[in-house]
């Protein structure tokens, strides 16, 4: 792995140097370091690296800056595999290994990010590498072993300021690299399509009945398939498929007891199920068992393309376990399409990667939609659950920690309501369209319909006024006996949203990636807009 890492580095940095990206319609002439490095949030780390003197393109810098990122992750990853672990208990090395997996990804990310020349990709990588770093402190803060953190905030957090500045210049290079054609031919998702990077063939897949797909192998409980659990049939994946196209799994209707996790190596797999209610995938992995929040999905992914259609993926652990994770997807450009996620606290898990949800339902009390994705649910229905006593519901909890990560939760044209072990008593609960986790937390509801059972406030504080300046939290035409915006609250990051412009921001079109969707008839959330 070392021999890997030192290679792809230093070959990646040799292309730096050699080239330049491709498809530059402006931004080519050369800047001054003090007007790029002015637009980092840590100048003194952009100036050491592209020298005070030198004059570079954005576009040379933003390469230099990248390969100086993958170094530091590098780095961070060789100092967590040295790290001595004689002293940890299991929960610290159940931490430990999730910050091992992480640091890892992160250098694939950064390789990734230098091997590109869209912006788009690059901020979603960078956004995904940063979120790593966030998720490795977390898994020691779950079990409350703050200690541990000392050695990684001292000696990581240079690779935090690097993955910020990188953020920062790939965000300002992003609209010189642009052509005029390609803003002509950007179009919004109409309602009734699909991500243009499903290809025909998944598209055709997403709209057949289940049981009727085509699938290149079969899971079955009663042995009438290839596989009688999940697991075997990812685990035989490799040696079955040729190279990296599209695989279908069918798992046939069931209740599956199992913990699924797919890796970021497995890319383009589809799941079909029997139905909602039909395959369920289940388990009870919770943090107060011993599991980090990040580990204890029932069904859990990153490779990228990953589809999901007509399944349940639940967590049966019960809101006194706490943290207890349903499904978890690091997946980029994935698609989950008439699912349901059932648990209570902490259900869906947004992970990182851009992410569309559509016709699917959740379930659950506590930050049950959270994570740092770049995430739209749309036409879906969110269930709250009934809560220990005591405890407030709040539906989402992003994890946004920098201002120029693209990520965020957007809540299209859906319902939210109580389920049924909540109906009748809404009063006792206070219930909230979400919280802040992070320092810029970014969540938007528009057009849903939103049940009298949310509080007149609409937002809850995570801990006195941390990020309610800098969250951003929107509220866009939303109905209901929940949806006056009169009595919520006076954050300054709160946002009732009136322009249609501003609105257009977080249609499925624009917040996913504008450049890469079919062509629609109007956007998702107005007609005629």
């Amino acid at each position: 792995m070392d021999f890997y890492y030192a290679f792809s580095f230093a070959f990646l940095h040799v292309l730096a140097i050699l080239f330049t990206p491709l498809r530059v319609v402006h931004g080519s002439t050369p800047t001054t370091t003090f007007s790029v490095c002015s637009q980092t949030p840590h100048p003194e780390i952009c100036t050491s690296l592209i020298g005070k003197t030198s004059k570079q393109t954005w576009f040379e810098v933003r390469q230099t800056t990248l390969v100086s990122t993958l170094a530091q992750a590098q780095h961070a990853h060789e100092l967590v595999s040295a790290m001595d672990l004689s002293s940890f208990e299991p929960r610290a090395k159940s931490a430990w290994v999730d910050c091992m997996e992480l640091y890892e990804d992160s250098v694939y990310q950064l390789n990734r990010s230098l091997g590109s020349a869209n912006s788009n990709d690059i901020q979603t990588w960078l956004s995904s590498a940063s979120t790593n770093h966030e998720t490795c402190q977390n898994g020691f803060l779950d079990f409350n072993l703050s200690s541990h953190l000392h050695t990684f905030q001292s000696s990581l957090s240079g690779f935090s300021k690097y993955l910020s500045n990188s953020l920062a210049i790939n965000k300002a290079v992003a609209p010189l690299a642009i052509s005029p054609e390609q803003i002509k031919g950007r179009r919004l998702l109409a309602t009734n399509k699909f991500p243009k990077w499903l290809s025909i063939s998944d598209r055709k897949l997403l709209a057949t009945p289940s049981g009727a797909t085509s699938a290149n192998i079969v899971v079955a409980q009663d042995g009438s398939g290839n596989y009688k659990t999940i697991s075997e049939a990812v685990s035989a994946v490799p040696s079955l498929r040729k190279g990296n196209s599209r695989f279908v799994i069918y798992v046939k209707a069931g209740v599956y007891k199992e913990n699924v996790d797919i890796k970021k190596t497995m890319q383009n797999l589809m799941f079909v199920g029997d139905g909602m209610g039909s395959t369920i995938v289940t388990s009870d992995k919770n943090v107060q068992g011993g599991s980090t929040t990040f580990r204890s999905a029932t069904f859990a992914v990153s490779g990228a393309g990953f589809i999901a259609r007509d399944m349940t993926f639940e967590n049966t652990a019960g809101p006194a376990q706490h943290q207890a994770v349903a499904f978890r997807s690091g997946s980029d450009l994935s698609v989950v399409y008439g699912c349901a996620f059932k648990g209570y606290q902490d259900t869906l898990y947004v992970y990182s990667g851009r992410q569309f949800y559509r016709n699917c339902q959740v379930y659950g009390t506590q930050d049950f939609v959270f994570g740092n994705a770049a995430t739209v649910l749309q036409s879906c229905n969110i269930y709250v659950r009934k809560p220990l006593g005591g405890q407030k519901n709040t539906i989402t909890a992003q994890s946004r920690t920098d201002p120029n990560q693209n990520t965020g939760i957007i809540i299209h044209n859906s319902a939210v309501m109580a389920a049924s072990d909540l109906r009748g008593s809404e009063g006792s609960f206070g219930t909230y369209l979400g919280r802040p986790w992070k320092q810029y937390s970014r969540t938007v509801f528009m057009k849903c319909s939103l049940d009298s059972l949310i509080n007149s406030a609409g937002w809850y504080p995570w801990d006195g006024n941390f990020a309610l300046s800098t969250l951003y939290y929107g509220e866009y035409m939303n109905t209901g006996g929940g949806a006056g915006t009169g009595g919520r609250v006076k954050w300054p990051g709160y946002h009732v949203i009136t322009s249609a412009d501003e609105a257009t921001k977080f249609t499925v079109g624009n917040f996913l990636d504008g450049g890469s969707w079919i062509p629609g008839t109007g956007l998702p959330f107005t007609a005629g807009l």
